[in-house]
């Protein structure tokens, strides 16, 4: 239900879970957690890109189980675990969204750093429509949108176009589908020629500076920006721009791109 592939300093998550619509079961869940487990103790990944097998991306919740009692908490506990994890992680996330993003599926496609789908796909705050809110994944969701917008998609519950998904920001751009890898490629090709803390940084910062008040965020960004010149990551990256060579953490991708 849930595919790992670590290829040197990209990891694939794949959800693969097709005939149920790659939802969030107890077990996929579970196996997205143990994903993570794999990757944080591999010093190799960089960038994790998550992705999926057939026209869903994610369905959300599982209401089979939920409706059957199975699940006495739901989802929820294991979804809001999973988008902190996302969240916190000073490793880059990408959401390559192959297919349909529904309710839990949206939070997942939100939660990522960077979020490529393909113009085909479509994307719902489903559910009042089944009689609940999409309470956890506003957390990650309304940062994204003006308030109009999101209460209009929560409210309606109606599906929307990738296209509307990027004009609200929940996702970075949609593409059609000879054009989504290439655009993926093009992505974790810049993301790998960042040093490796100086971009776990460079993402709390878009999160940490707008929970602060002006002065409280300049004077730790401040603070930061001195840890920042002072590493040797830093004195190399300056000795390599001004050498004109590449720094010793930048990697192509695709691998087979020749060295510059």
């Amino acid at each position: 239900m849930v595919e790992l592939d670590l290829h040197g300093p990209v990891a694939t998550i794949t959800l693969a879970d097709e005939a149920h619509r790659n939802v969030l079961s107890r077990d996929t869940l579970g196996a997205l957690h143990a994903a993570l487990d794999t990757i944080e103790h591999d010093p190799r990944v960089r960038v994790v890109v998550l992705t999926n097998r057939g026209r869903v991306f994610c369905a959300g919740a599982d209401l089979a189980a939920d409706a059957g009692g199975a699940d006495a908490e739901g989802p929820g506990a294991g979804l809001a675990n999973l988008l902190a994890r996302v969240r916190r992680s000073p490793t880059i996330f990408v959401g390559r969204i192959a297919g349909h993003c529904v309710a839990g599926g949206v939070g997942l496609a939100a939660v990522m750093d960077i979020s490529l789908a393909l113009d085909t796909a479509q994307f719902a705050f489903s559910e009042v429509r089944v009689g609940v809110a999409p309470a956890i994944i506003s957390v990650v969701c309304l940062p994204k949108m003006r308030a109009g917008d999101a209460r209009e998609a929560f409210l309606r519950g109606r599906r929307f176009a990738a296209a509307d998904a990027a004009r609200l920001g929940l996702i970075n751009a949609a593409l059609p589908a000879d054009e989504l890898d290439a655009e993926l490629d093009a992505v974790l090709d810049d993301l790998l020629a960042g040093e490796p803390t100086a971009l776990g940084v460079a993402k709390a910062l878009t999160y940490d500076v707008a929970d602060r008040s002006f002065d409280d965020a300049l004077a730790a960004a401040t603070a930061t920006s001195v840890e920042l010149f002072a590493r040797d990551a830093a004195r190399e990256g300056m000795a390599a721009f001004l050498e004109k060579r590449a720094a010793s953490w930048v990697r192509h991708w695709p691998p087979e791109r020749p060295s510059a």
